[in-house]
């Protein structure tokens, strides 16, 4: 590599397939094993944190150490190692036998991390994708002079503070959005005037249904541009349908949504990211009386009982781009991320996993049907009218069943509502914890009563 190749990865700043390092230190093997196991990649030593360049010198130590390195991860590997002026440039390559380990663990690029996994779930990871990702694929039918819009790329430049001077195949080469001179799947969902003519199933389908069941269509709106345009058209599009509250805090009054601003992006954000693009499935947002579902195609790629311990990107580059333009906060943490928000703004989130889907389900306060503050006139047992002011609808119907039905078991409380026993168990320590309802009488034979307040 040229001094110019370098300075322009460096202006690019981390990523999938960029690290840069100040000085050379005992956790270069972990980047060697996490390239080599994801699309390979270059650590440039001699540079810091801020991209300030400070320079590193190579001695013959050094370059002993970094190939023993790469000797003794398993499988073995090789690693090219370079000076480019004061600067050391290490070529890890993309690994032909995958998984590979070093010192025991394995890693895995996840944006500009690496991050450490089980053996047993790697294994499941490249055995479920085949070692083959959609956003790293070049696109034959896109077409460079017809089919990009520059515009679209400029502004991604200016969100994620990369210099607008470097030239645009070498930013598109330096993030993976290029190669051979064909753009790739993730070049053309983010850089694309319109994505249906190349990709049918990545629009993302919004509906608004008049009650709780998807029965009578109130609105509907196809979103078909490109990933970022998107993905600002669905979140706006969502937020216009939520009610809101004003709230007075000293001279301002702010505009307060029903749910979460913040958790509602973290999902629309990982269900574009993380969906799976060779399904012919859309990312889908349902939005009901009492809640908000956000579908998309894909299950797992772990073991459910890891679900919210540990991530795996199915479109590593798609995720790159989203950290880079601070769509997504420390890659891997949006699931908990999610949980604490929602709990933070007292509302309550949930998830359905299935073989082919993903889904979000965010709760809402009903306004209507007689549910909202309807607890005071249809309960007896002295609930007063201000309890179901702070309870999403679906609390409030669970709620209710308990009143009505005092010793019902979780098993009975899940076939009646006909929700999953595991979501049941959530919502009834939620109402617990609210002290509204409680438990009496032996596991086997005890059940769950309304607490009475007073009047």
């Amino acid at each position: 590599m040229n001094k110019k190749a370098v300075l322009e990865l460096i202006k690019s700043g981390e990523g999938y397939t960029i690290e840069l390092k100040e000085k050379l230190n005992s956790d270069i093997g972990k980047t060697f094993c996490a390239f080599a196991n994801a699309s390979g990649g270059k650590i440039i030593i001699g540079v810091k944190d801020n991209n300030e360049i400070i320079g590193a010198k190579l001695s013959n130590l050094d370059s002993s150490k970094i190939q023993d390195i790469a000797r003794n991860m398993d499988p073995s590997s090789n690693v090219n190692v370079e000076v480019v002026d004061n600067l050391i440039v290490i070529h890890v390559p993309n690994g032909k036998n995958k998984p590979y380990t070093v010192q025991g663990h394995f890693y895995l690029r996840m944006g500009a991390n690496s991050q450490q996994l089980k053996r047993d779930e790697i294994r499941t990871f490249f055995q479920k994708e085949n070692q083959l990702f959609f956003d790293i694929n070049t696109n034959n039918n896109f077409k460079f002079k017809s089919d990009f819009d520059n515009s679209k790329f400029l502004r991604f430049l200016e969100k994620s503070k990369i210099s607008k001077d470097l030239p645009r195949t070498h930013v598109l080469k330096n993030l993976n959005l290029m190669t051979d001179d064909k753009i790739t799947n993730a070049g053309v969902l983010f850089f694309c005037n319109k994505i249906t003519p190349f990709f049918l199933n990545s629009s993302i389908v919004c509906v608004l249904y008049k009650g709780i069941e998807r029965v009578d269509i109130l609105d509907k709106k196809e979103f078909d541009e490109d990933f970022i345009s998107n993905y600002y058209g669905v979140y706006n599009y969502v937020l216009s349908k939520l009610n809101t509250n004003f709230i007075i805090e000293g001279k301002e009054r702010i505009n307060k949504f029903e749910l979460s601003e913040e958790a509602l992006r973290e999902a629309i954000i990982n269900a574009m990211a993380h969906r799976n693009y060779f399904s012919q499935g859309h990312v889908q947002i349902d939005i009901f009386l009492d809640r908000v579902e956000i579908s998309n195609p894909g299950n797992l790629l772990f073991d459910k009982k890891e679900f919210g311990k540990i991530s795996l990107a199915r479109n590593p580059i798609i995720m790159d781009l989203s950290y880079r333009l601070n769509l997504v906060e420390k890659v891997g943490s949006g699931i908990n991320r999610m949980k604490k928000l929602c709990s933070d703004y007292g509302t309550v989130l949930d998830f359905e996993i299935s073989s082919d889907w993903f889904r979000v389900i965010f709760y809402r306060t009903l306004q209507s049907e007689g549910l909202t503050g309807g607890l005071t006139g249809g309960l007896t047992g002295g609930l007063t009218g201000g309890l179901t002011g702070t309870l999403s609808g679906i609390l409030n119907e669970l709620l209710i069943v308990i009143q009505k039905n005092p010793n019902m078991q979780a098993n009975q409380i899940s076939k009646k509502l006909k929700r999953p026993i595991d979501t049941i168990e959530k919502q009834i320590k939620t109402l617990m914890d609210k002290k509204l309802i409680e438990r009496k009488g032996s596991k086997k034979t005890g059940g769950y009563y309304a607490k009475q307040t007073k009047r």
